[in-house]
């Protein structure tokens, strides 16, 4: 194909002629569900899959997956999926994604480690094609796509950025990081990759937006050192038990750190605790002594003041170690006076509540409780302002869209990048579902162009977020449920009298009026629908429905609450 270019003049087209599609999936406008595509031509690559837990109002709900079906319906065109490290919000939503796409995936050791023994838990038959980098290697996915691994620090190891070489451009992708210059494994950010990145030339930054409310620098994972130190020597004879994320492995080493330097024994506790710190220690990203550790149902025979037990549990995770410990339910620790629990952690947004209740339950028991952030027992594994700012300085982007983020955190991430020089107008603020259109020359938003909806998982069931599943929960949950049983004949006669019982609603025994009015409706809506659809189950259920409805309203009932009116009828045939 050839281009005019001023006065009959033509050029051949090119590469950079191009359009090259930014498509975010999720992760934006929200904490969690991180996955997007860059799309080429007849070629794409994904960045994580990852799962977002559910706020209040998703009654029941485990979590929430992203809407992957714009990649379902393009899955020939995905050259591979890559993971920038192991946290649950980038990883957690592979069993049920992946299988659809079968793509292979990319990742470091330990991201990796934990996707497999994830598989093994949920789909141990599904083949997977894993293929291992280490930070800075540098691959190729298909001929349109180059990728540059950046090593960055986070709250879990291994992490990384990216840097991927298009036909159109550069796109940097920091991944979730920290500008930590004494992290506890040695493993620095790679400023000078991403210095050097910007002295080339970059076309689209994406960056991490979860802490850019917070001024100044995110401190260093090594604090959480000195705090240890000191809550080990002030409960000296009291047994510690801490509570932190299991993929926390950096914070993991400095327990075991320090209940060595102290003498201690620690007992895991909490299926994702044994399961990530053997991994790691297999993987030789923990280092501790075998001698260290001692089983969960150990630990009441061993003194008070010679025991740590390191669990779940630091988000109020309602099967959690600590949730049980708190409640007095599990079955190996019983907490009282002699414990001090200390939660390393601060609430995920949506998640206050739950560790609220369980601090109060913790209480309760007698035991002393940390928490407060003024002791700090949690350090973010995310970049602040100026760190955000340092790392605008350095990649000099031309467009910039923030990720990782509420919407606020992305508008005012955006907010800084215009301090920082960057013009309005080459600042996207998007959301899931958005497309953004980019070529050599210029950039346009598309809204809401590809499905982005949270997709629910109940246990293993998965379901749309806009079904009817919620809808119904939560209406059982504020309004209770009326049951009318009916029985009929072939020719749709009553052969007794109809059953109406009550659960979150008044109670129907207690109103003697109310039910002597809705018996009456049942039996006059039944006689005047016998000699239409007498032995239609569908059109019986929706006339009982209706008039129910209309007589509950007619009472005033209906104004102070509406029940969920379930029909349960019955044909006896000849």
């Amino acid at each position: 194909m050839e281009k005019k270019i001023g006065r009959g003049k033509k050029r051949r087209r090119t590469a950079r002629d191009g359009e090259l599609l930014f498509v975010p999936l999720g992760g934006l406008g929200q904490i969690g569900r991180n996955m997007f595509a860059l799309e080429y031509e007849d070629e794409m690559m994904v960045v994580d899959c990852g799962l977002m837990f559910p706020d209040d109002e998703m009654l029941g709900i485990d979590f929430v997956i992203p809407d992957a079906s714009y990649l379902f319906e393009r899955k020939e065109k995905i050259k591979g999926l890559i993971l920038t490290h192991g946290h649950e919000d980038h990883i957690g939503a592979l069993p049920f994604i992946l299988p659809k796409l079968d793509v292979p995936i990319y990742g470091t050791k330990l991201t990796l480690g934990m996707v497999a023994n994830k598989f093994l838990d949920v789909a141990p038959d599904y083949p997977l094609q894993m293929n291992e980098f280490k930070a800075g290697d540098v691959f190729k996915l298909g001929k349109n796509f180059k990728v540059k691994t950046i090593s960055v620090c986070h709250s879990i190891p291994d992490g990384v950025g990216l840097a991927i070489e298009t036909p159109v451009g550069t796109v940097v992708h920091t991944g979730d990081f920290k500008l930590d210059p004494t992290p506890v494994d040695g493993k620095e950010t790679d400023y000078a990759a991403f210095a050097e990145l910007g002295k080339k030339g970059v076309l689209l930054m994406l960056s991490d937006s979860t802490n850019v409310e917070r001024s100044g620098f995110t401190p260093s994972e090594r604090v959480i050192g000195s705090t240890l130190e000191r809550l080990f020597r002030q409960y000296r004879n009291k047994r510690i038990v801490i509570a932190a994320f299991a993929s926390n492995l950096h914070r993991a080493q400095l327990v075991f750190n320090a209940a060595a330097a102290f003498n201690r024994k620690v007992a895991l506790v909490g299926r994702s605790m044994i399961q990530n710190v053997r991994l790691a220690r297999e993987l030789g990203y923990i280092t501790a002594e075998d001698d260290l550790f001692v089983k969960a149902e150990d630990i009441e025979k061993m003194p008070a003041k010679k025991m740590v037990v390191f669990t779940t549990g630091s988000q109020g995770e309602p099967f959690s170690g600590l949730v049980l410990m708190s409640k007095g339910e599990h079955r190996h620790i019983t907490l009282n006076s002699k414990d001090v629990v200390a939660v390393f952690a601060s609430p995920i947004p949506g998640n206050e509540k739950l560790v609220s209740r369980t601090i109060n339950q913790l209480f309760s028991c007698g035991c002393d409780v940390v928490y407060d952030k003024d002791q700090q027992v949690h350090v973010s594994g995310h970049a602040s302002r100026e760190e955000l700012k340092m790392m605008l300085s350095l990649v000099k982007p031309r467009y910039f869209v923030p990720v990782h983020g509420e919407y606020r955190h992305l508008v005012r991430h955006a907010n800084v990048a215009q301090e920082m020089g960057i013009p309005k107008k080459n600042i996207f603020l998007m959301q899931n579902g958005d497309i953004l259109r980019i070529t050599a020359h210029k950039a346009s938003l598309k809204k809401a162009a590809a499905p982005a909806e949270g997709v629910l998982v109940d246990g293993m069931a998965i379901g749309e977020m806009q079904g009817s599943l919620l809808k119904e929960r939560k209406d059982l949950s504020e309004e209770g449920v009326m049951v009318v049983s009916v029985v009929l004949d072939y020719k749709g006669r009553l052969l007794a009298d109809p059953v109406i019982e009550t659960m979150g609603f008044i109670h129907i025994k207690d109103a003697v009026v109310l039910r002597e009015e809705l018996l009456k409706v049942i039996k006059i809506a039944l006689e005047r629908a016998r000699g239409k659809r007498p032995g239609d189950k569908d059109y019986l259920s929706s006339i009982l429905k209706s008039r129910i409805k209309e007589s509950l309203k007619r009472l005033g009932v209906a104004a102070r609450s509406s029940p969920v009116i379930l029909p349960l009828i019955s044909v006896v045939e000849r």
